[in-house]
C-alpha cells in the first residue's frame, strides 16, 4: 500500500560519510570480522595500500612501512606526498583524486578518489599525514568528521604519505587481522611490483622474480617442469603443471588481485588450452590440458571497469580506450610465446604432454561411474535429505552472495539444532552420515563412487571447478571432542585432497562453538575456553550455573541461533607452502607409522574433569 502522505519532506540527501556508513557493502563489500579474506577490514588495508603502490608504479619511492598493531594499522609509503592543500579534499570529498587523467596514472589501482573516503568514514580513528619539501600537514578524522587540523609545520621527514586508521568497533564490532591475511596481501604486491620492498611489521618483503617466486611461494610442491615465465608490454605469466587436483589460478589488472577472475582470466585459460592443442596438433580436451595447472597472470589495463568497488573481477573487455580487446591481446600474446617457449624447450613440452595424456587417461577411466554418479545426483537433488539449502547462493548476483554459506554437521542431532536456528535465506546445512571415509591416497574416482562425498561435491557445485561454488563459506561444524576432531580432519583431507583451491582461496572455515554456559539470575556467558569459563565464574559469582556442552546436538536452537549469527566465530583453514599439506595428510591420514605413533604418545593430553557439582 502507498503511503499518500509523500511529499518533499520524504526526500533526504545524505552527507558523504552518512551514505558509506549506511551502505557499506557498496564500497567495500561486507563488514565481517577479519576471520574471511574478504572482510572489509582487509578492503580498507587495500585501498590505503593501493594509493602507496601508485607512487611506486609512477616511480617514486622505492619501499612502504606497514604496522598493524591490534586493530590500528599504519601505512607509510615515500613517494610525492599529497599536495598540501589538498589533504583534506582528498580524504573527505567524494570523487577527488589525480587519477581522472589517464596520462597521468594511465594503469593504476586506486582509481576513482572514493577508496579513501570509504577508510576514512568507516574508521572510529583516521589520520592522514603528508610531507613534501619539508613541510607536513596533518588532519584527523572520527567517522569522517574533522577532530584536528593542524596547520602546516616545518618538518625533516622525508616525502611521503602516511594513514593510520582503526576499524569502527560501531561497523565491525570486535575486529581483527589475521597475519596470514595480511602476509599474502602483501606478497602479492611485491610479486608485481618487483624490486619494491614492503616492511611489515619490521619483516622484509620483496621479489625479484615476479610471478615466478609467487607460483615457488605457494606450491606446495615443485612443478612437474620448471616454471614457464613469458613477459611483454603490459602482460605477465607464469605457468606450470603439479600433481594436485583442480585448476589454481592467480590473476592480477594494475596490481590489484582479481580473486573471482573475470575477463582476463576467462581469456588466458582460452588461449592456454587453445595454444597448447595447436602445438602438439592434438585436440585434447579442454580440462585435460587444464588439469593440475597452477598458473598466474597480471594484465595492466588502462582505466580498468570492474564490477564492484572491491575491484575483485574485471569486467573490461578492451585493454584501453584504443585498445585491443582484453581476449585478442591475451590470447595472440599467449599464442606466440607460449609456441615459442614450448618449441625452444623440448623437455617441458615432452614433461607437459605426458601430464595431459595422464589426465586423460584418467578421465576417461571414471567417464562411466562418473556418469552413473552424476544420474544419482540428479535424481536426489531434489529431495536430497543430506541437504536443507538457503535460497541465496555465492553463483548468483544476489547482493548477499558473500555472506552464503553450507555447514557440515555430524549427525541428526546437530544438524536439526543448526537447521531451526539458521537463515533460511543465506544458510545451508549438510548433514554426515557418521564418519566419512578416509580418502588419502586414493584417487577422484572414489569422489564418485562414495555416495556421500558425491553428494556433497553435487551440493558446492564444483565437480569442474571452483568458479561456480554455491556458498562463499564452507564451515565444518563438529563436535569439539574426539570424534569431531577426527571427522574434521576426514573432511580437510577429502578438500585438501580433490579441491585444494576450495581451502587456499579461503571458503573453509572451522565454527567455534561454546564449550560452557555460566549464567546466574541475570546474565548468560557463553564460554569457549577453559580460561573463558574462569573469568565469567569469577564475574558472575558466587555459585553460578555451569554447563559443559559435550556435543552440538546438546545446544538448543534458541542457544544455536547466537553462535551462527552475525557473532559467529569462524577459525579460517589457511594453506601455507610452510605447511606442505602433501606431506601433513601423509603423516596423519596415512599408514600407521611408528613416527606417527609416537608423536601421538608424545602429545597426549589429560582433560581435567568439571566436578559433576559444578556441571548441570
Amino acid at each position: 500500500m502507498m503511503d499518500g502522505n509523500y511529499s518533499e519532506e520524504n526526500i533526504r540527501t545524505l552527507e558523504w560519510k552518512e551514505h558509506i556508513r549506511l551502505r557499506p557493502g557498496m564500497y567495500i563489500g561486507k563488514l565481517g570480522d577479519g576471520s574471511s579474506l574478504d572482510d572489509g577490514i582487509y578492503v580498507m588495508l587495500k585501498e590505503v595500500m593501493d594509493n602507496a603502490v601508485d607512487e611506486y608504479m609512477m616511480g617514486y619511492g622505492r619501499k612502504i612501512d606497514v604496522t598493524i598493531t591490534g586493530r590500528e594499522v599504519r601505512v607509510r609509503d615515500y613517494g610525492r606526498g599529497i599536495p598540501l592543500g589538498k589533504v583534506l579534499d582528498v580524504s573527505s570529498r567524494m570523487n577527488t583524486g589525480a587519477k581522472y587523467d589517464s596520462k597521468a596514472f594511465k594503469k593504476s589501482v586506486g582509481l576513482n578518489g572514493v577508496g579513501i573516503k570509504a577508510v576514512n568514514a568507516l574508521s572510529s580513528s583516521f589520520i592522514l599525514r603528508s610531507v613534501r619539501e619539508g613541510q607536513l600537514k596533518e588532519i584527523e578524522f572520527r567517522a569522517g568528521e574533522v577532530v584536528r587540523d593542524e596547520p602546516l609545520k616545518p618538518t625533516r621527514e622525508e616525502n611521503g604519505t602516511e594513514v593510520t586508521f582503526i576499524p569502527d568497533e560501531l561497523m565491525f564490532g570486535n575486529c581483527h587481522y589475521i597475519s596470514e591475511y595480511v602476509e599474502s596481501m602483501m606478497k602479492n604486491y611485491s610479486y608485481l611490483n618487483a624490486g619494491m620492498v614492503i616492511n611489515l611489521n619490521g619483516s622484509k618483503i620483496v621479489s625479484r622474480n615476479g610471478l615466478v617466486d609467487l607460483l615457488n611461494d605457494n606450491m606446495s610442491q615443485e612443478g612437474l617442469y620448471p616454471i614457464i615465465h613469458l613477459k611483454g608490454d603490459d602482460i605477465e605469466v607464469a605457468i606450470t603443471h603439479g600433481e594436485q587436483y583442480g585448476e589454481d589460478y592467480y590473476s592480477f589488472v594494475n596490481g590489484q588481485h582479481t580473486s573471482q577472475g573475470g575477463t582476463h582470466l576467462i581469456a588466458f585459460r582460452e588461449a592456454l588450452t587453445r595454444t597448447v592443442k595447436e602445438f602438439f596438433k592434438k585436440d585434447f580436451d579442454a580440462s585435460d590440458i587444464r588439469s593440475s595447472i597452477t598458473a598466474a597472470i597480471a594484465v595492466k589495463i588502462e582505466e580498468p571497469i570492474f564490477e564492484s568497488q572491491t575491484k575483485t573481477k574485471l569486467g573490461s573487455k578492451d585493454m584501453g580506450p584504443e585498445g585491443p580487446s582484453v581476449r585478442n591481446f591475451i590470447v595472440e600474446f599467449i599464442r606466440k610465446h607460449l609456441d615459442d617457449y614450448l618449441h625452444k624447450n623440448g623437455e617441458t613440452a615432452r614433461i607437459m604432454l605426458k601430464k595431459i595424456q595422464e589426465s586423460e587417461k584418467e578421465r576417461k577411466a571414471i567417464s562411466s561411474i562418473q556418469k552413473l554418479a552424476r544420474d544419482r545426483a540428479k535424481k536426489v537433488s531434489l529431495h536430497n535429505r543430506k541437504l536443507r539449502d538457503c535460497r541465496i547462493h555465492y553463483n548468483s548476483n544476489d547482493d548477499r552472495k558473500l555472506d552464503s554459506t553450507l555447514f557440515i554437521t555430524e549427525g541428526d542431532s546437530a544438524s536439526g539444532s543448526i537447521t531451526k536456528s539458521r537463515s533460511v535465506e543465506t544458510q545451508a546445512v549438510f548433514s554426515l552420515r557418521g564418519k566419512p571415509l578416509n580418502c588419502y591416497g586414493l584417487t577422484k574416482k572414489i569422489v564418485y563412487e562414495n555416495e556421500e562425498f558425491n553428494l556433497l561435491q553435487a551440493a558446492l557445485n564444483i565437480e569442474d571447478s571452483i568458479e561456480d561454488l554455491r556458498y562463499n563459506n564452507v564451515v565444518i561444524a563438529t563436535d569439539a571432542d574426539v570424534d569431531g576432531m577426527h571427522i574434521r580432519l576426514l573432511l580437510l583431507t577429502f578438500f585438501l585432497q580433490f579441491f585444494p583451491d576450495l581451502v587456499r582461496k579461503g571458503h573453509v572455515y572451522i565454527l567455534q562453538t561454546p564449550l560452557f554456559r555460566v549464567r546466574n539470575k541475570k546474565e548468560t556467558r557463553y564460554c569457549y575456553s577453559d580460561e573463558e569459563r574462569q573469568k565469567a565464574i569469577r564475574d558472575l559469582g558466587p555459585e553460578p550455573e555451569i554447563t559443559r556442552f559435550k556435543g552440538l546436538g546438546e545446544i538448543s536452537p534458541d542457544e544455536f541461533i547466537h553462535f551462527i549469527g552475525k557473532d559467529m566465530r569462524l577459525e579460517p583453514v589457511i594453506m601455507k607452502k610452510a605447511d606442505s599439506y602433501i606431506q601433513f595428510l601423509e603423516f596423519f591420514m596415512g599408514k600407521n607409522t611408528p613416527e606417527r605413533q609416537d608423536f601421538i604418545i608424545d602429545n597426549l593430553r589429560v582433560e581435567e574433569e568439571i566436578p559433576e557439582a559444578l556441571q548441570v
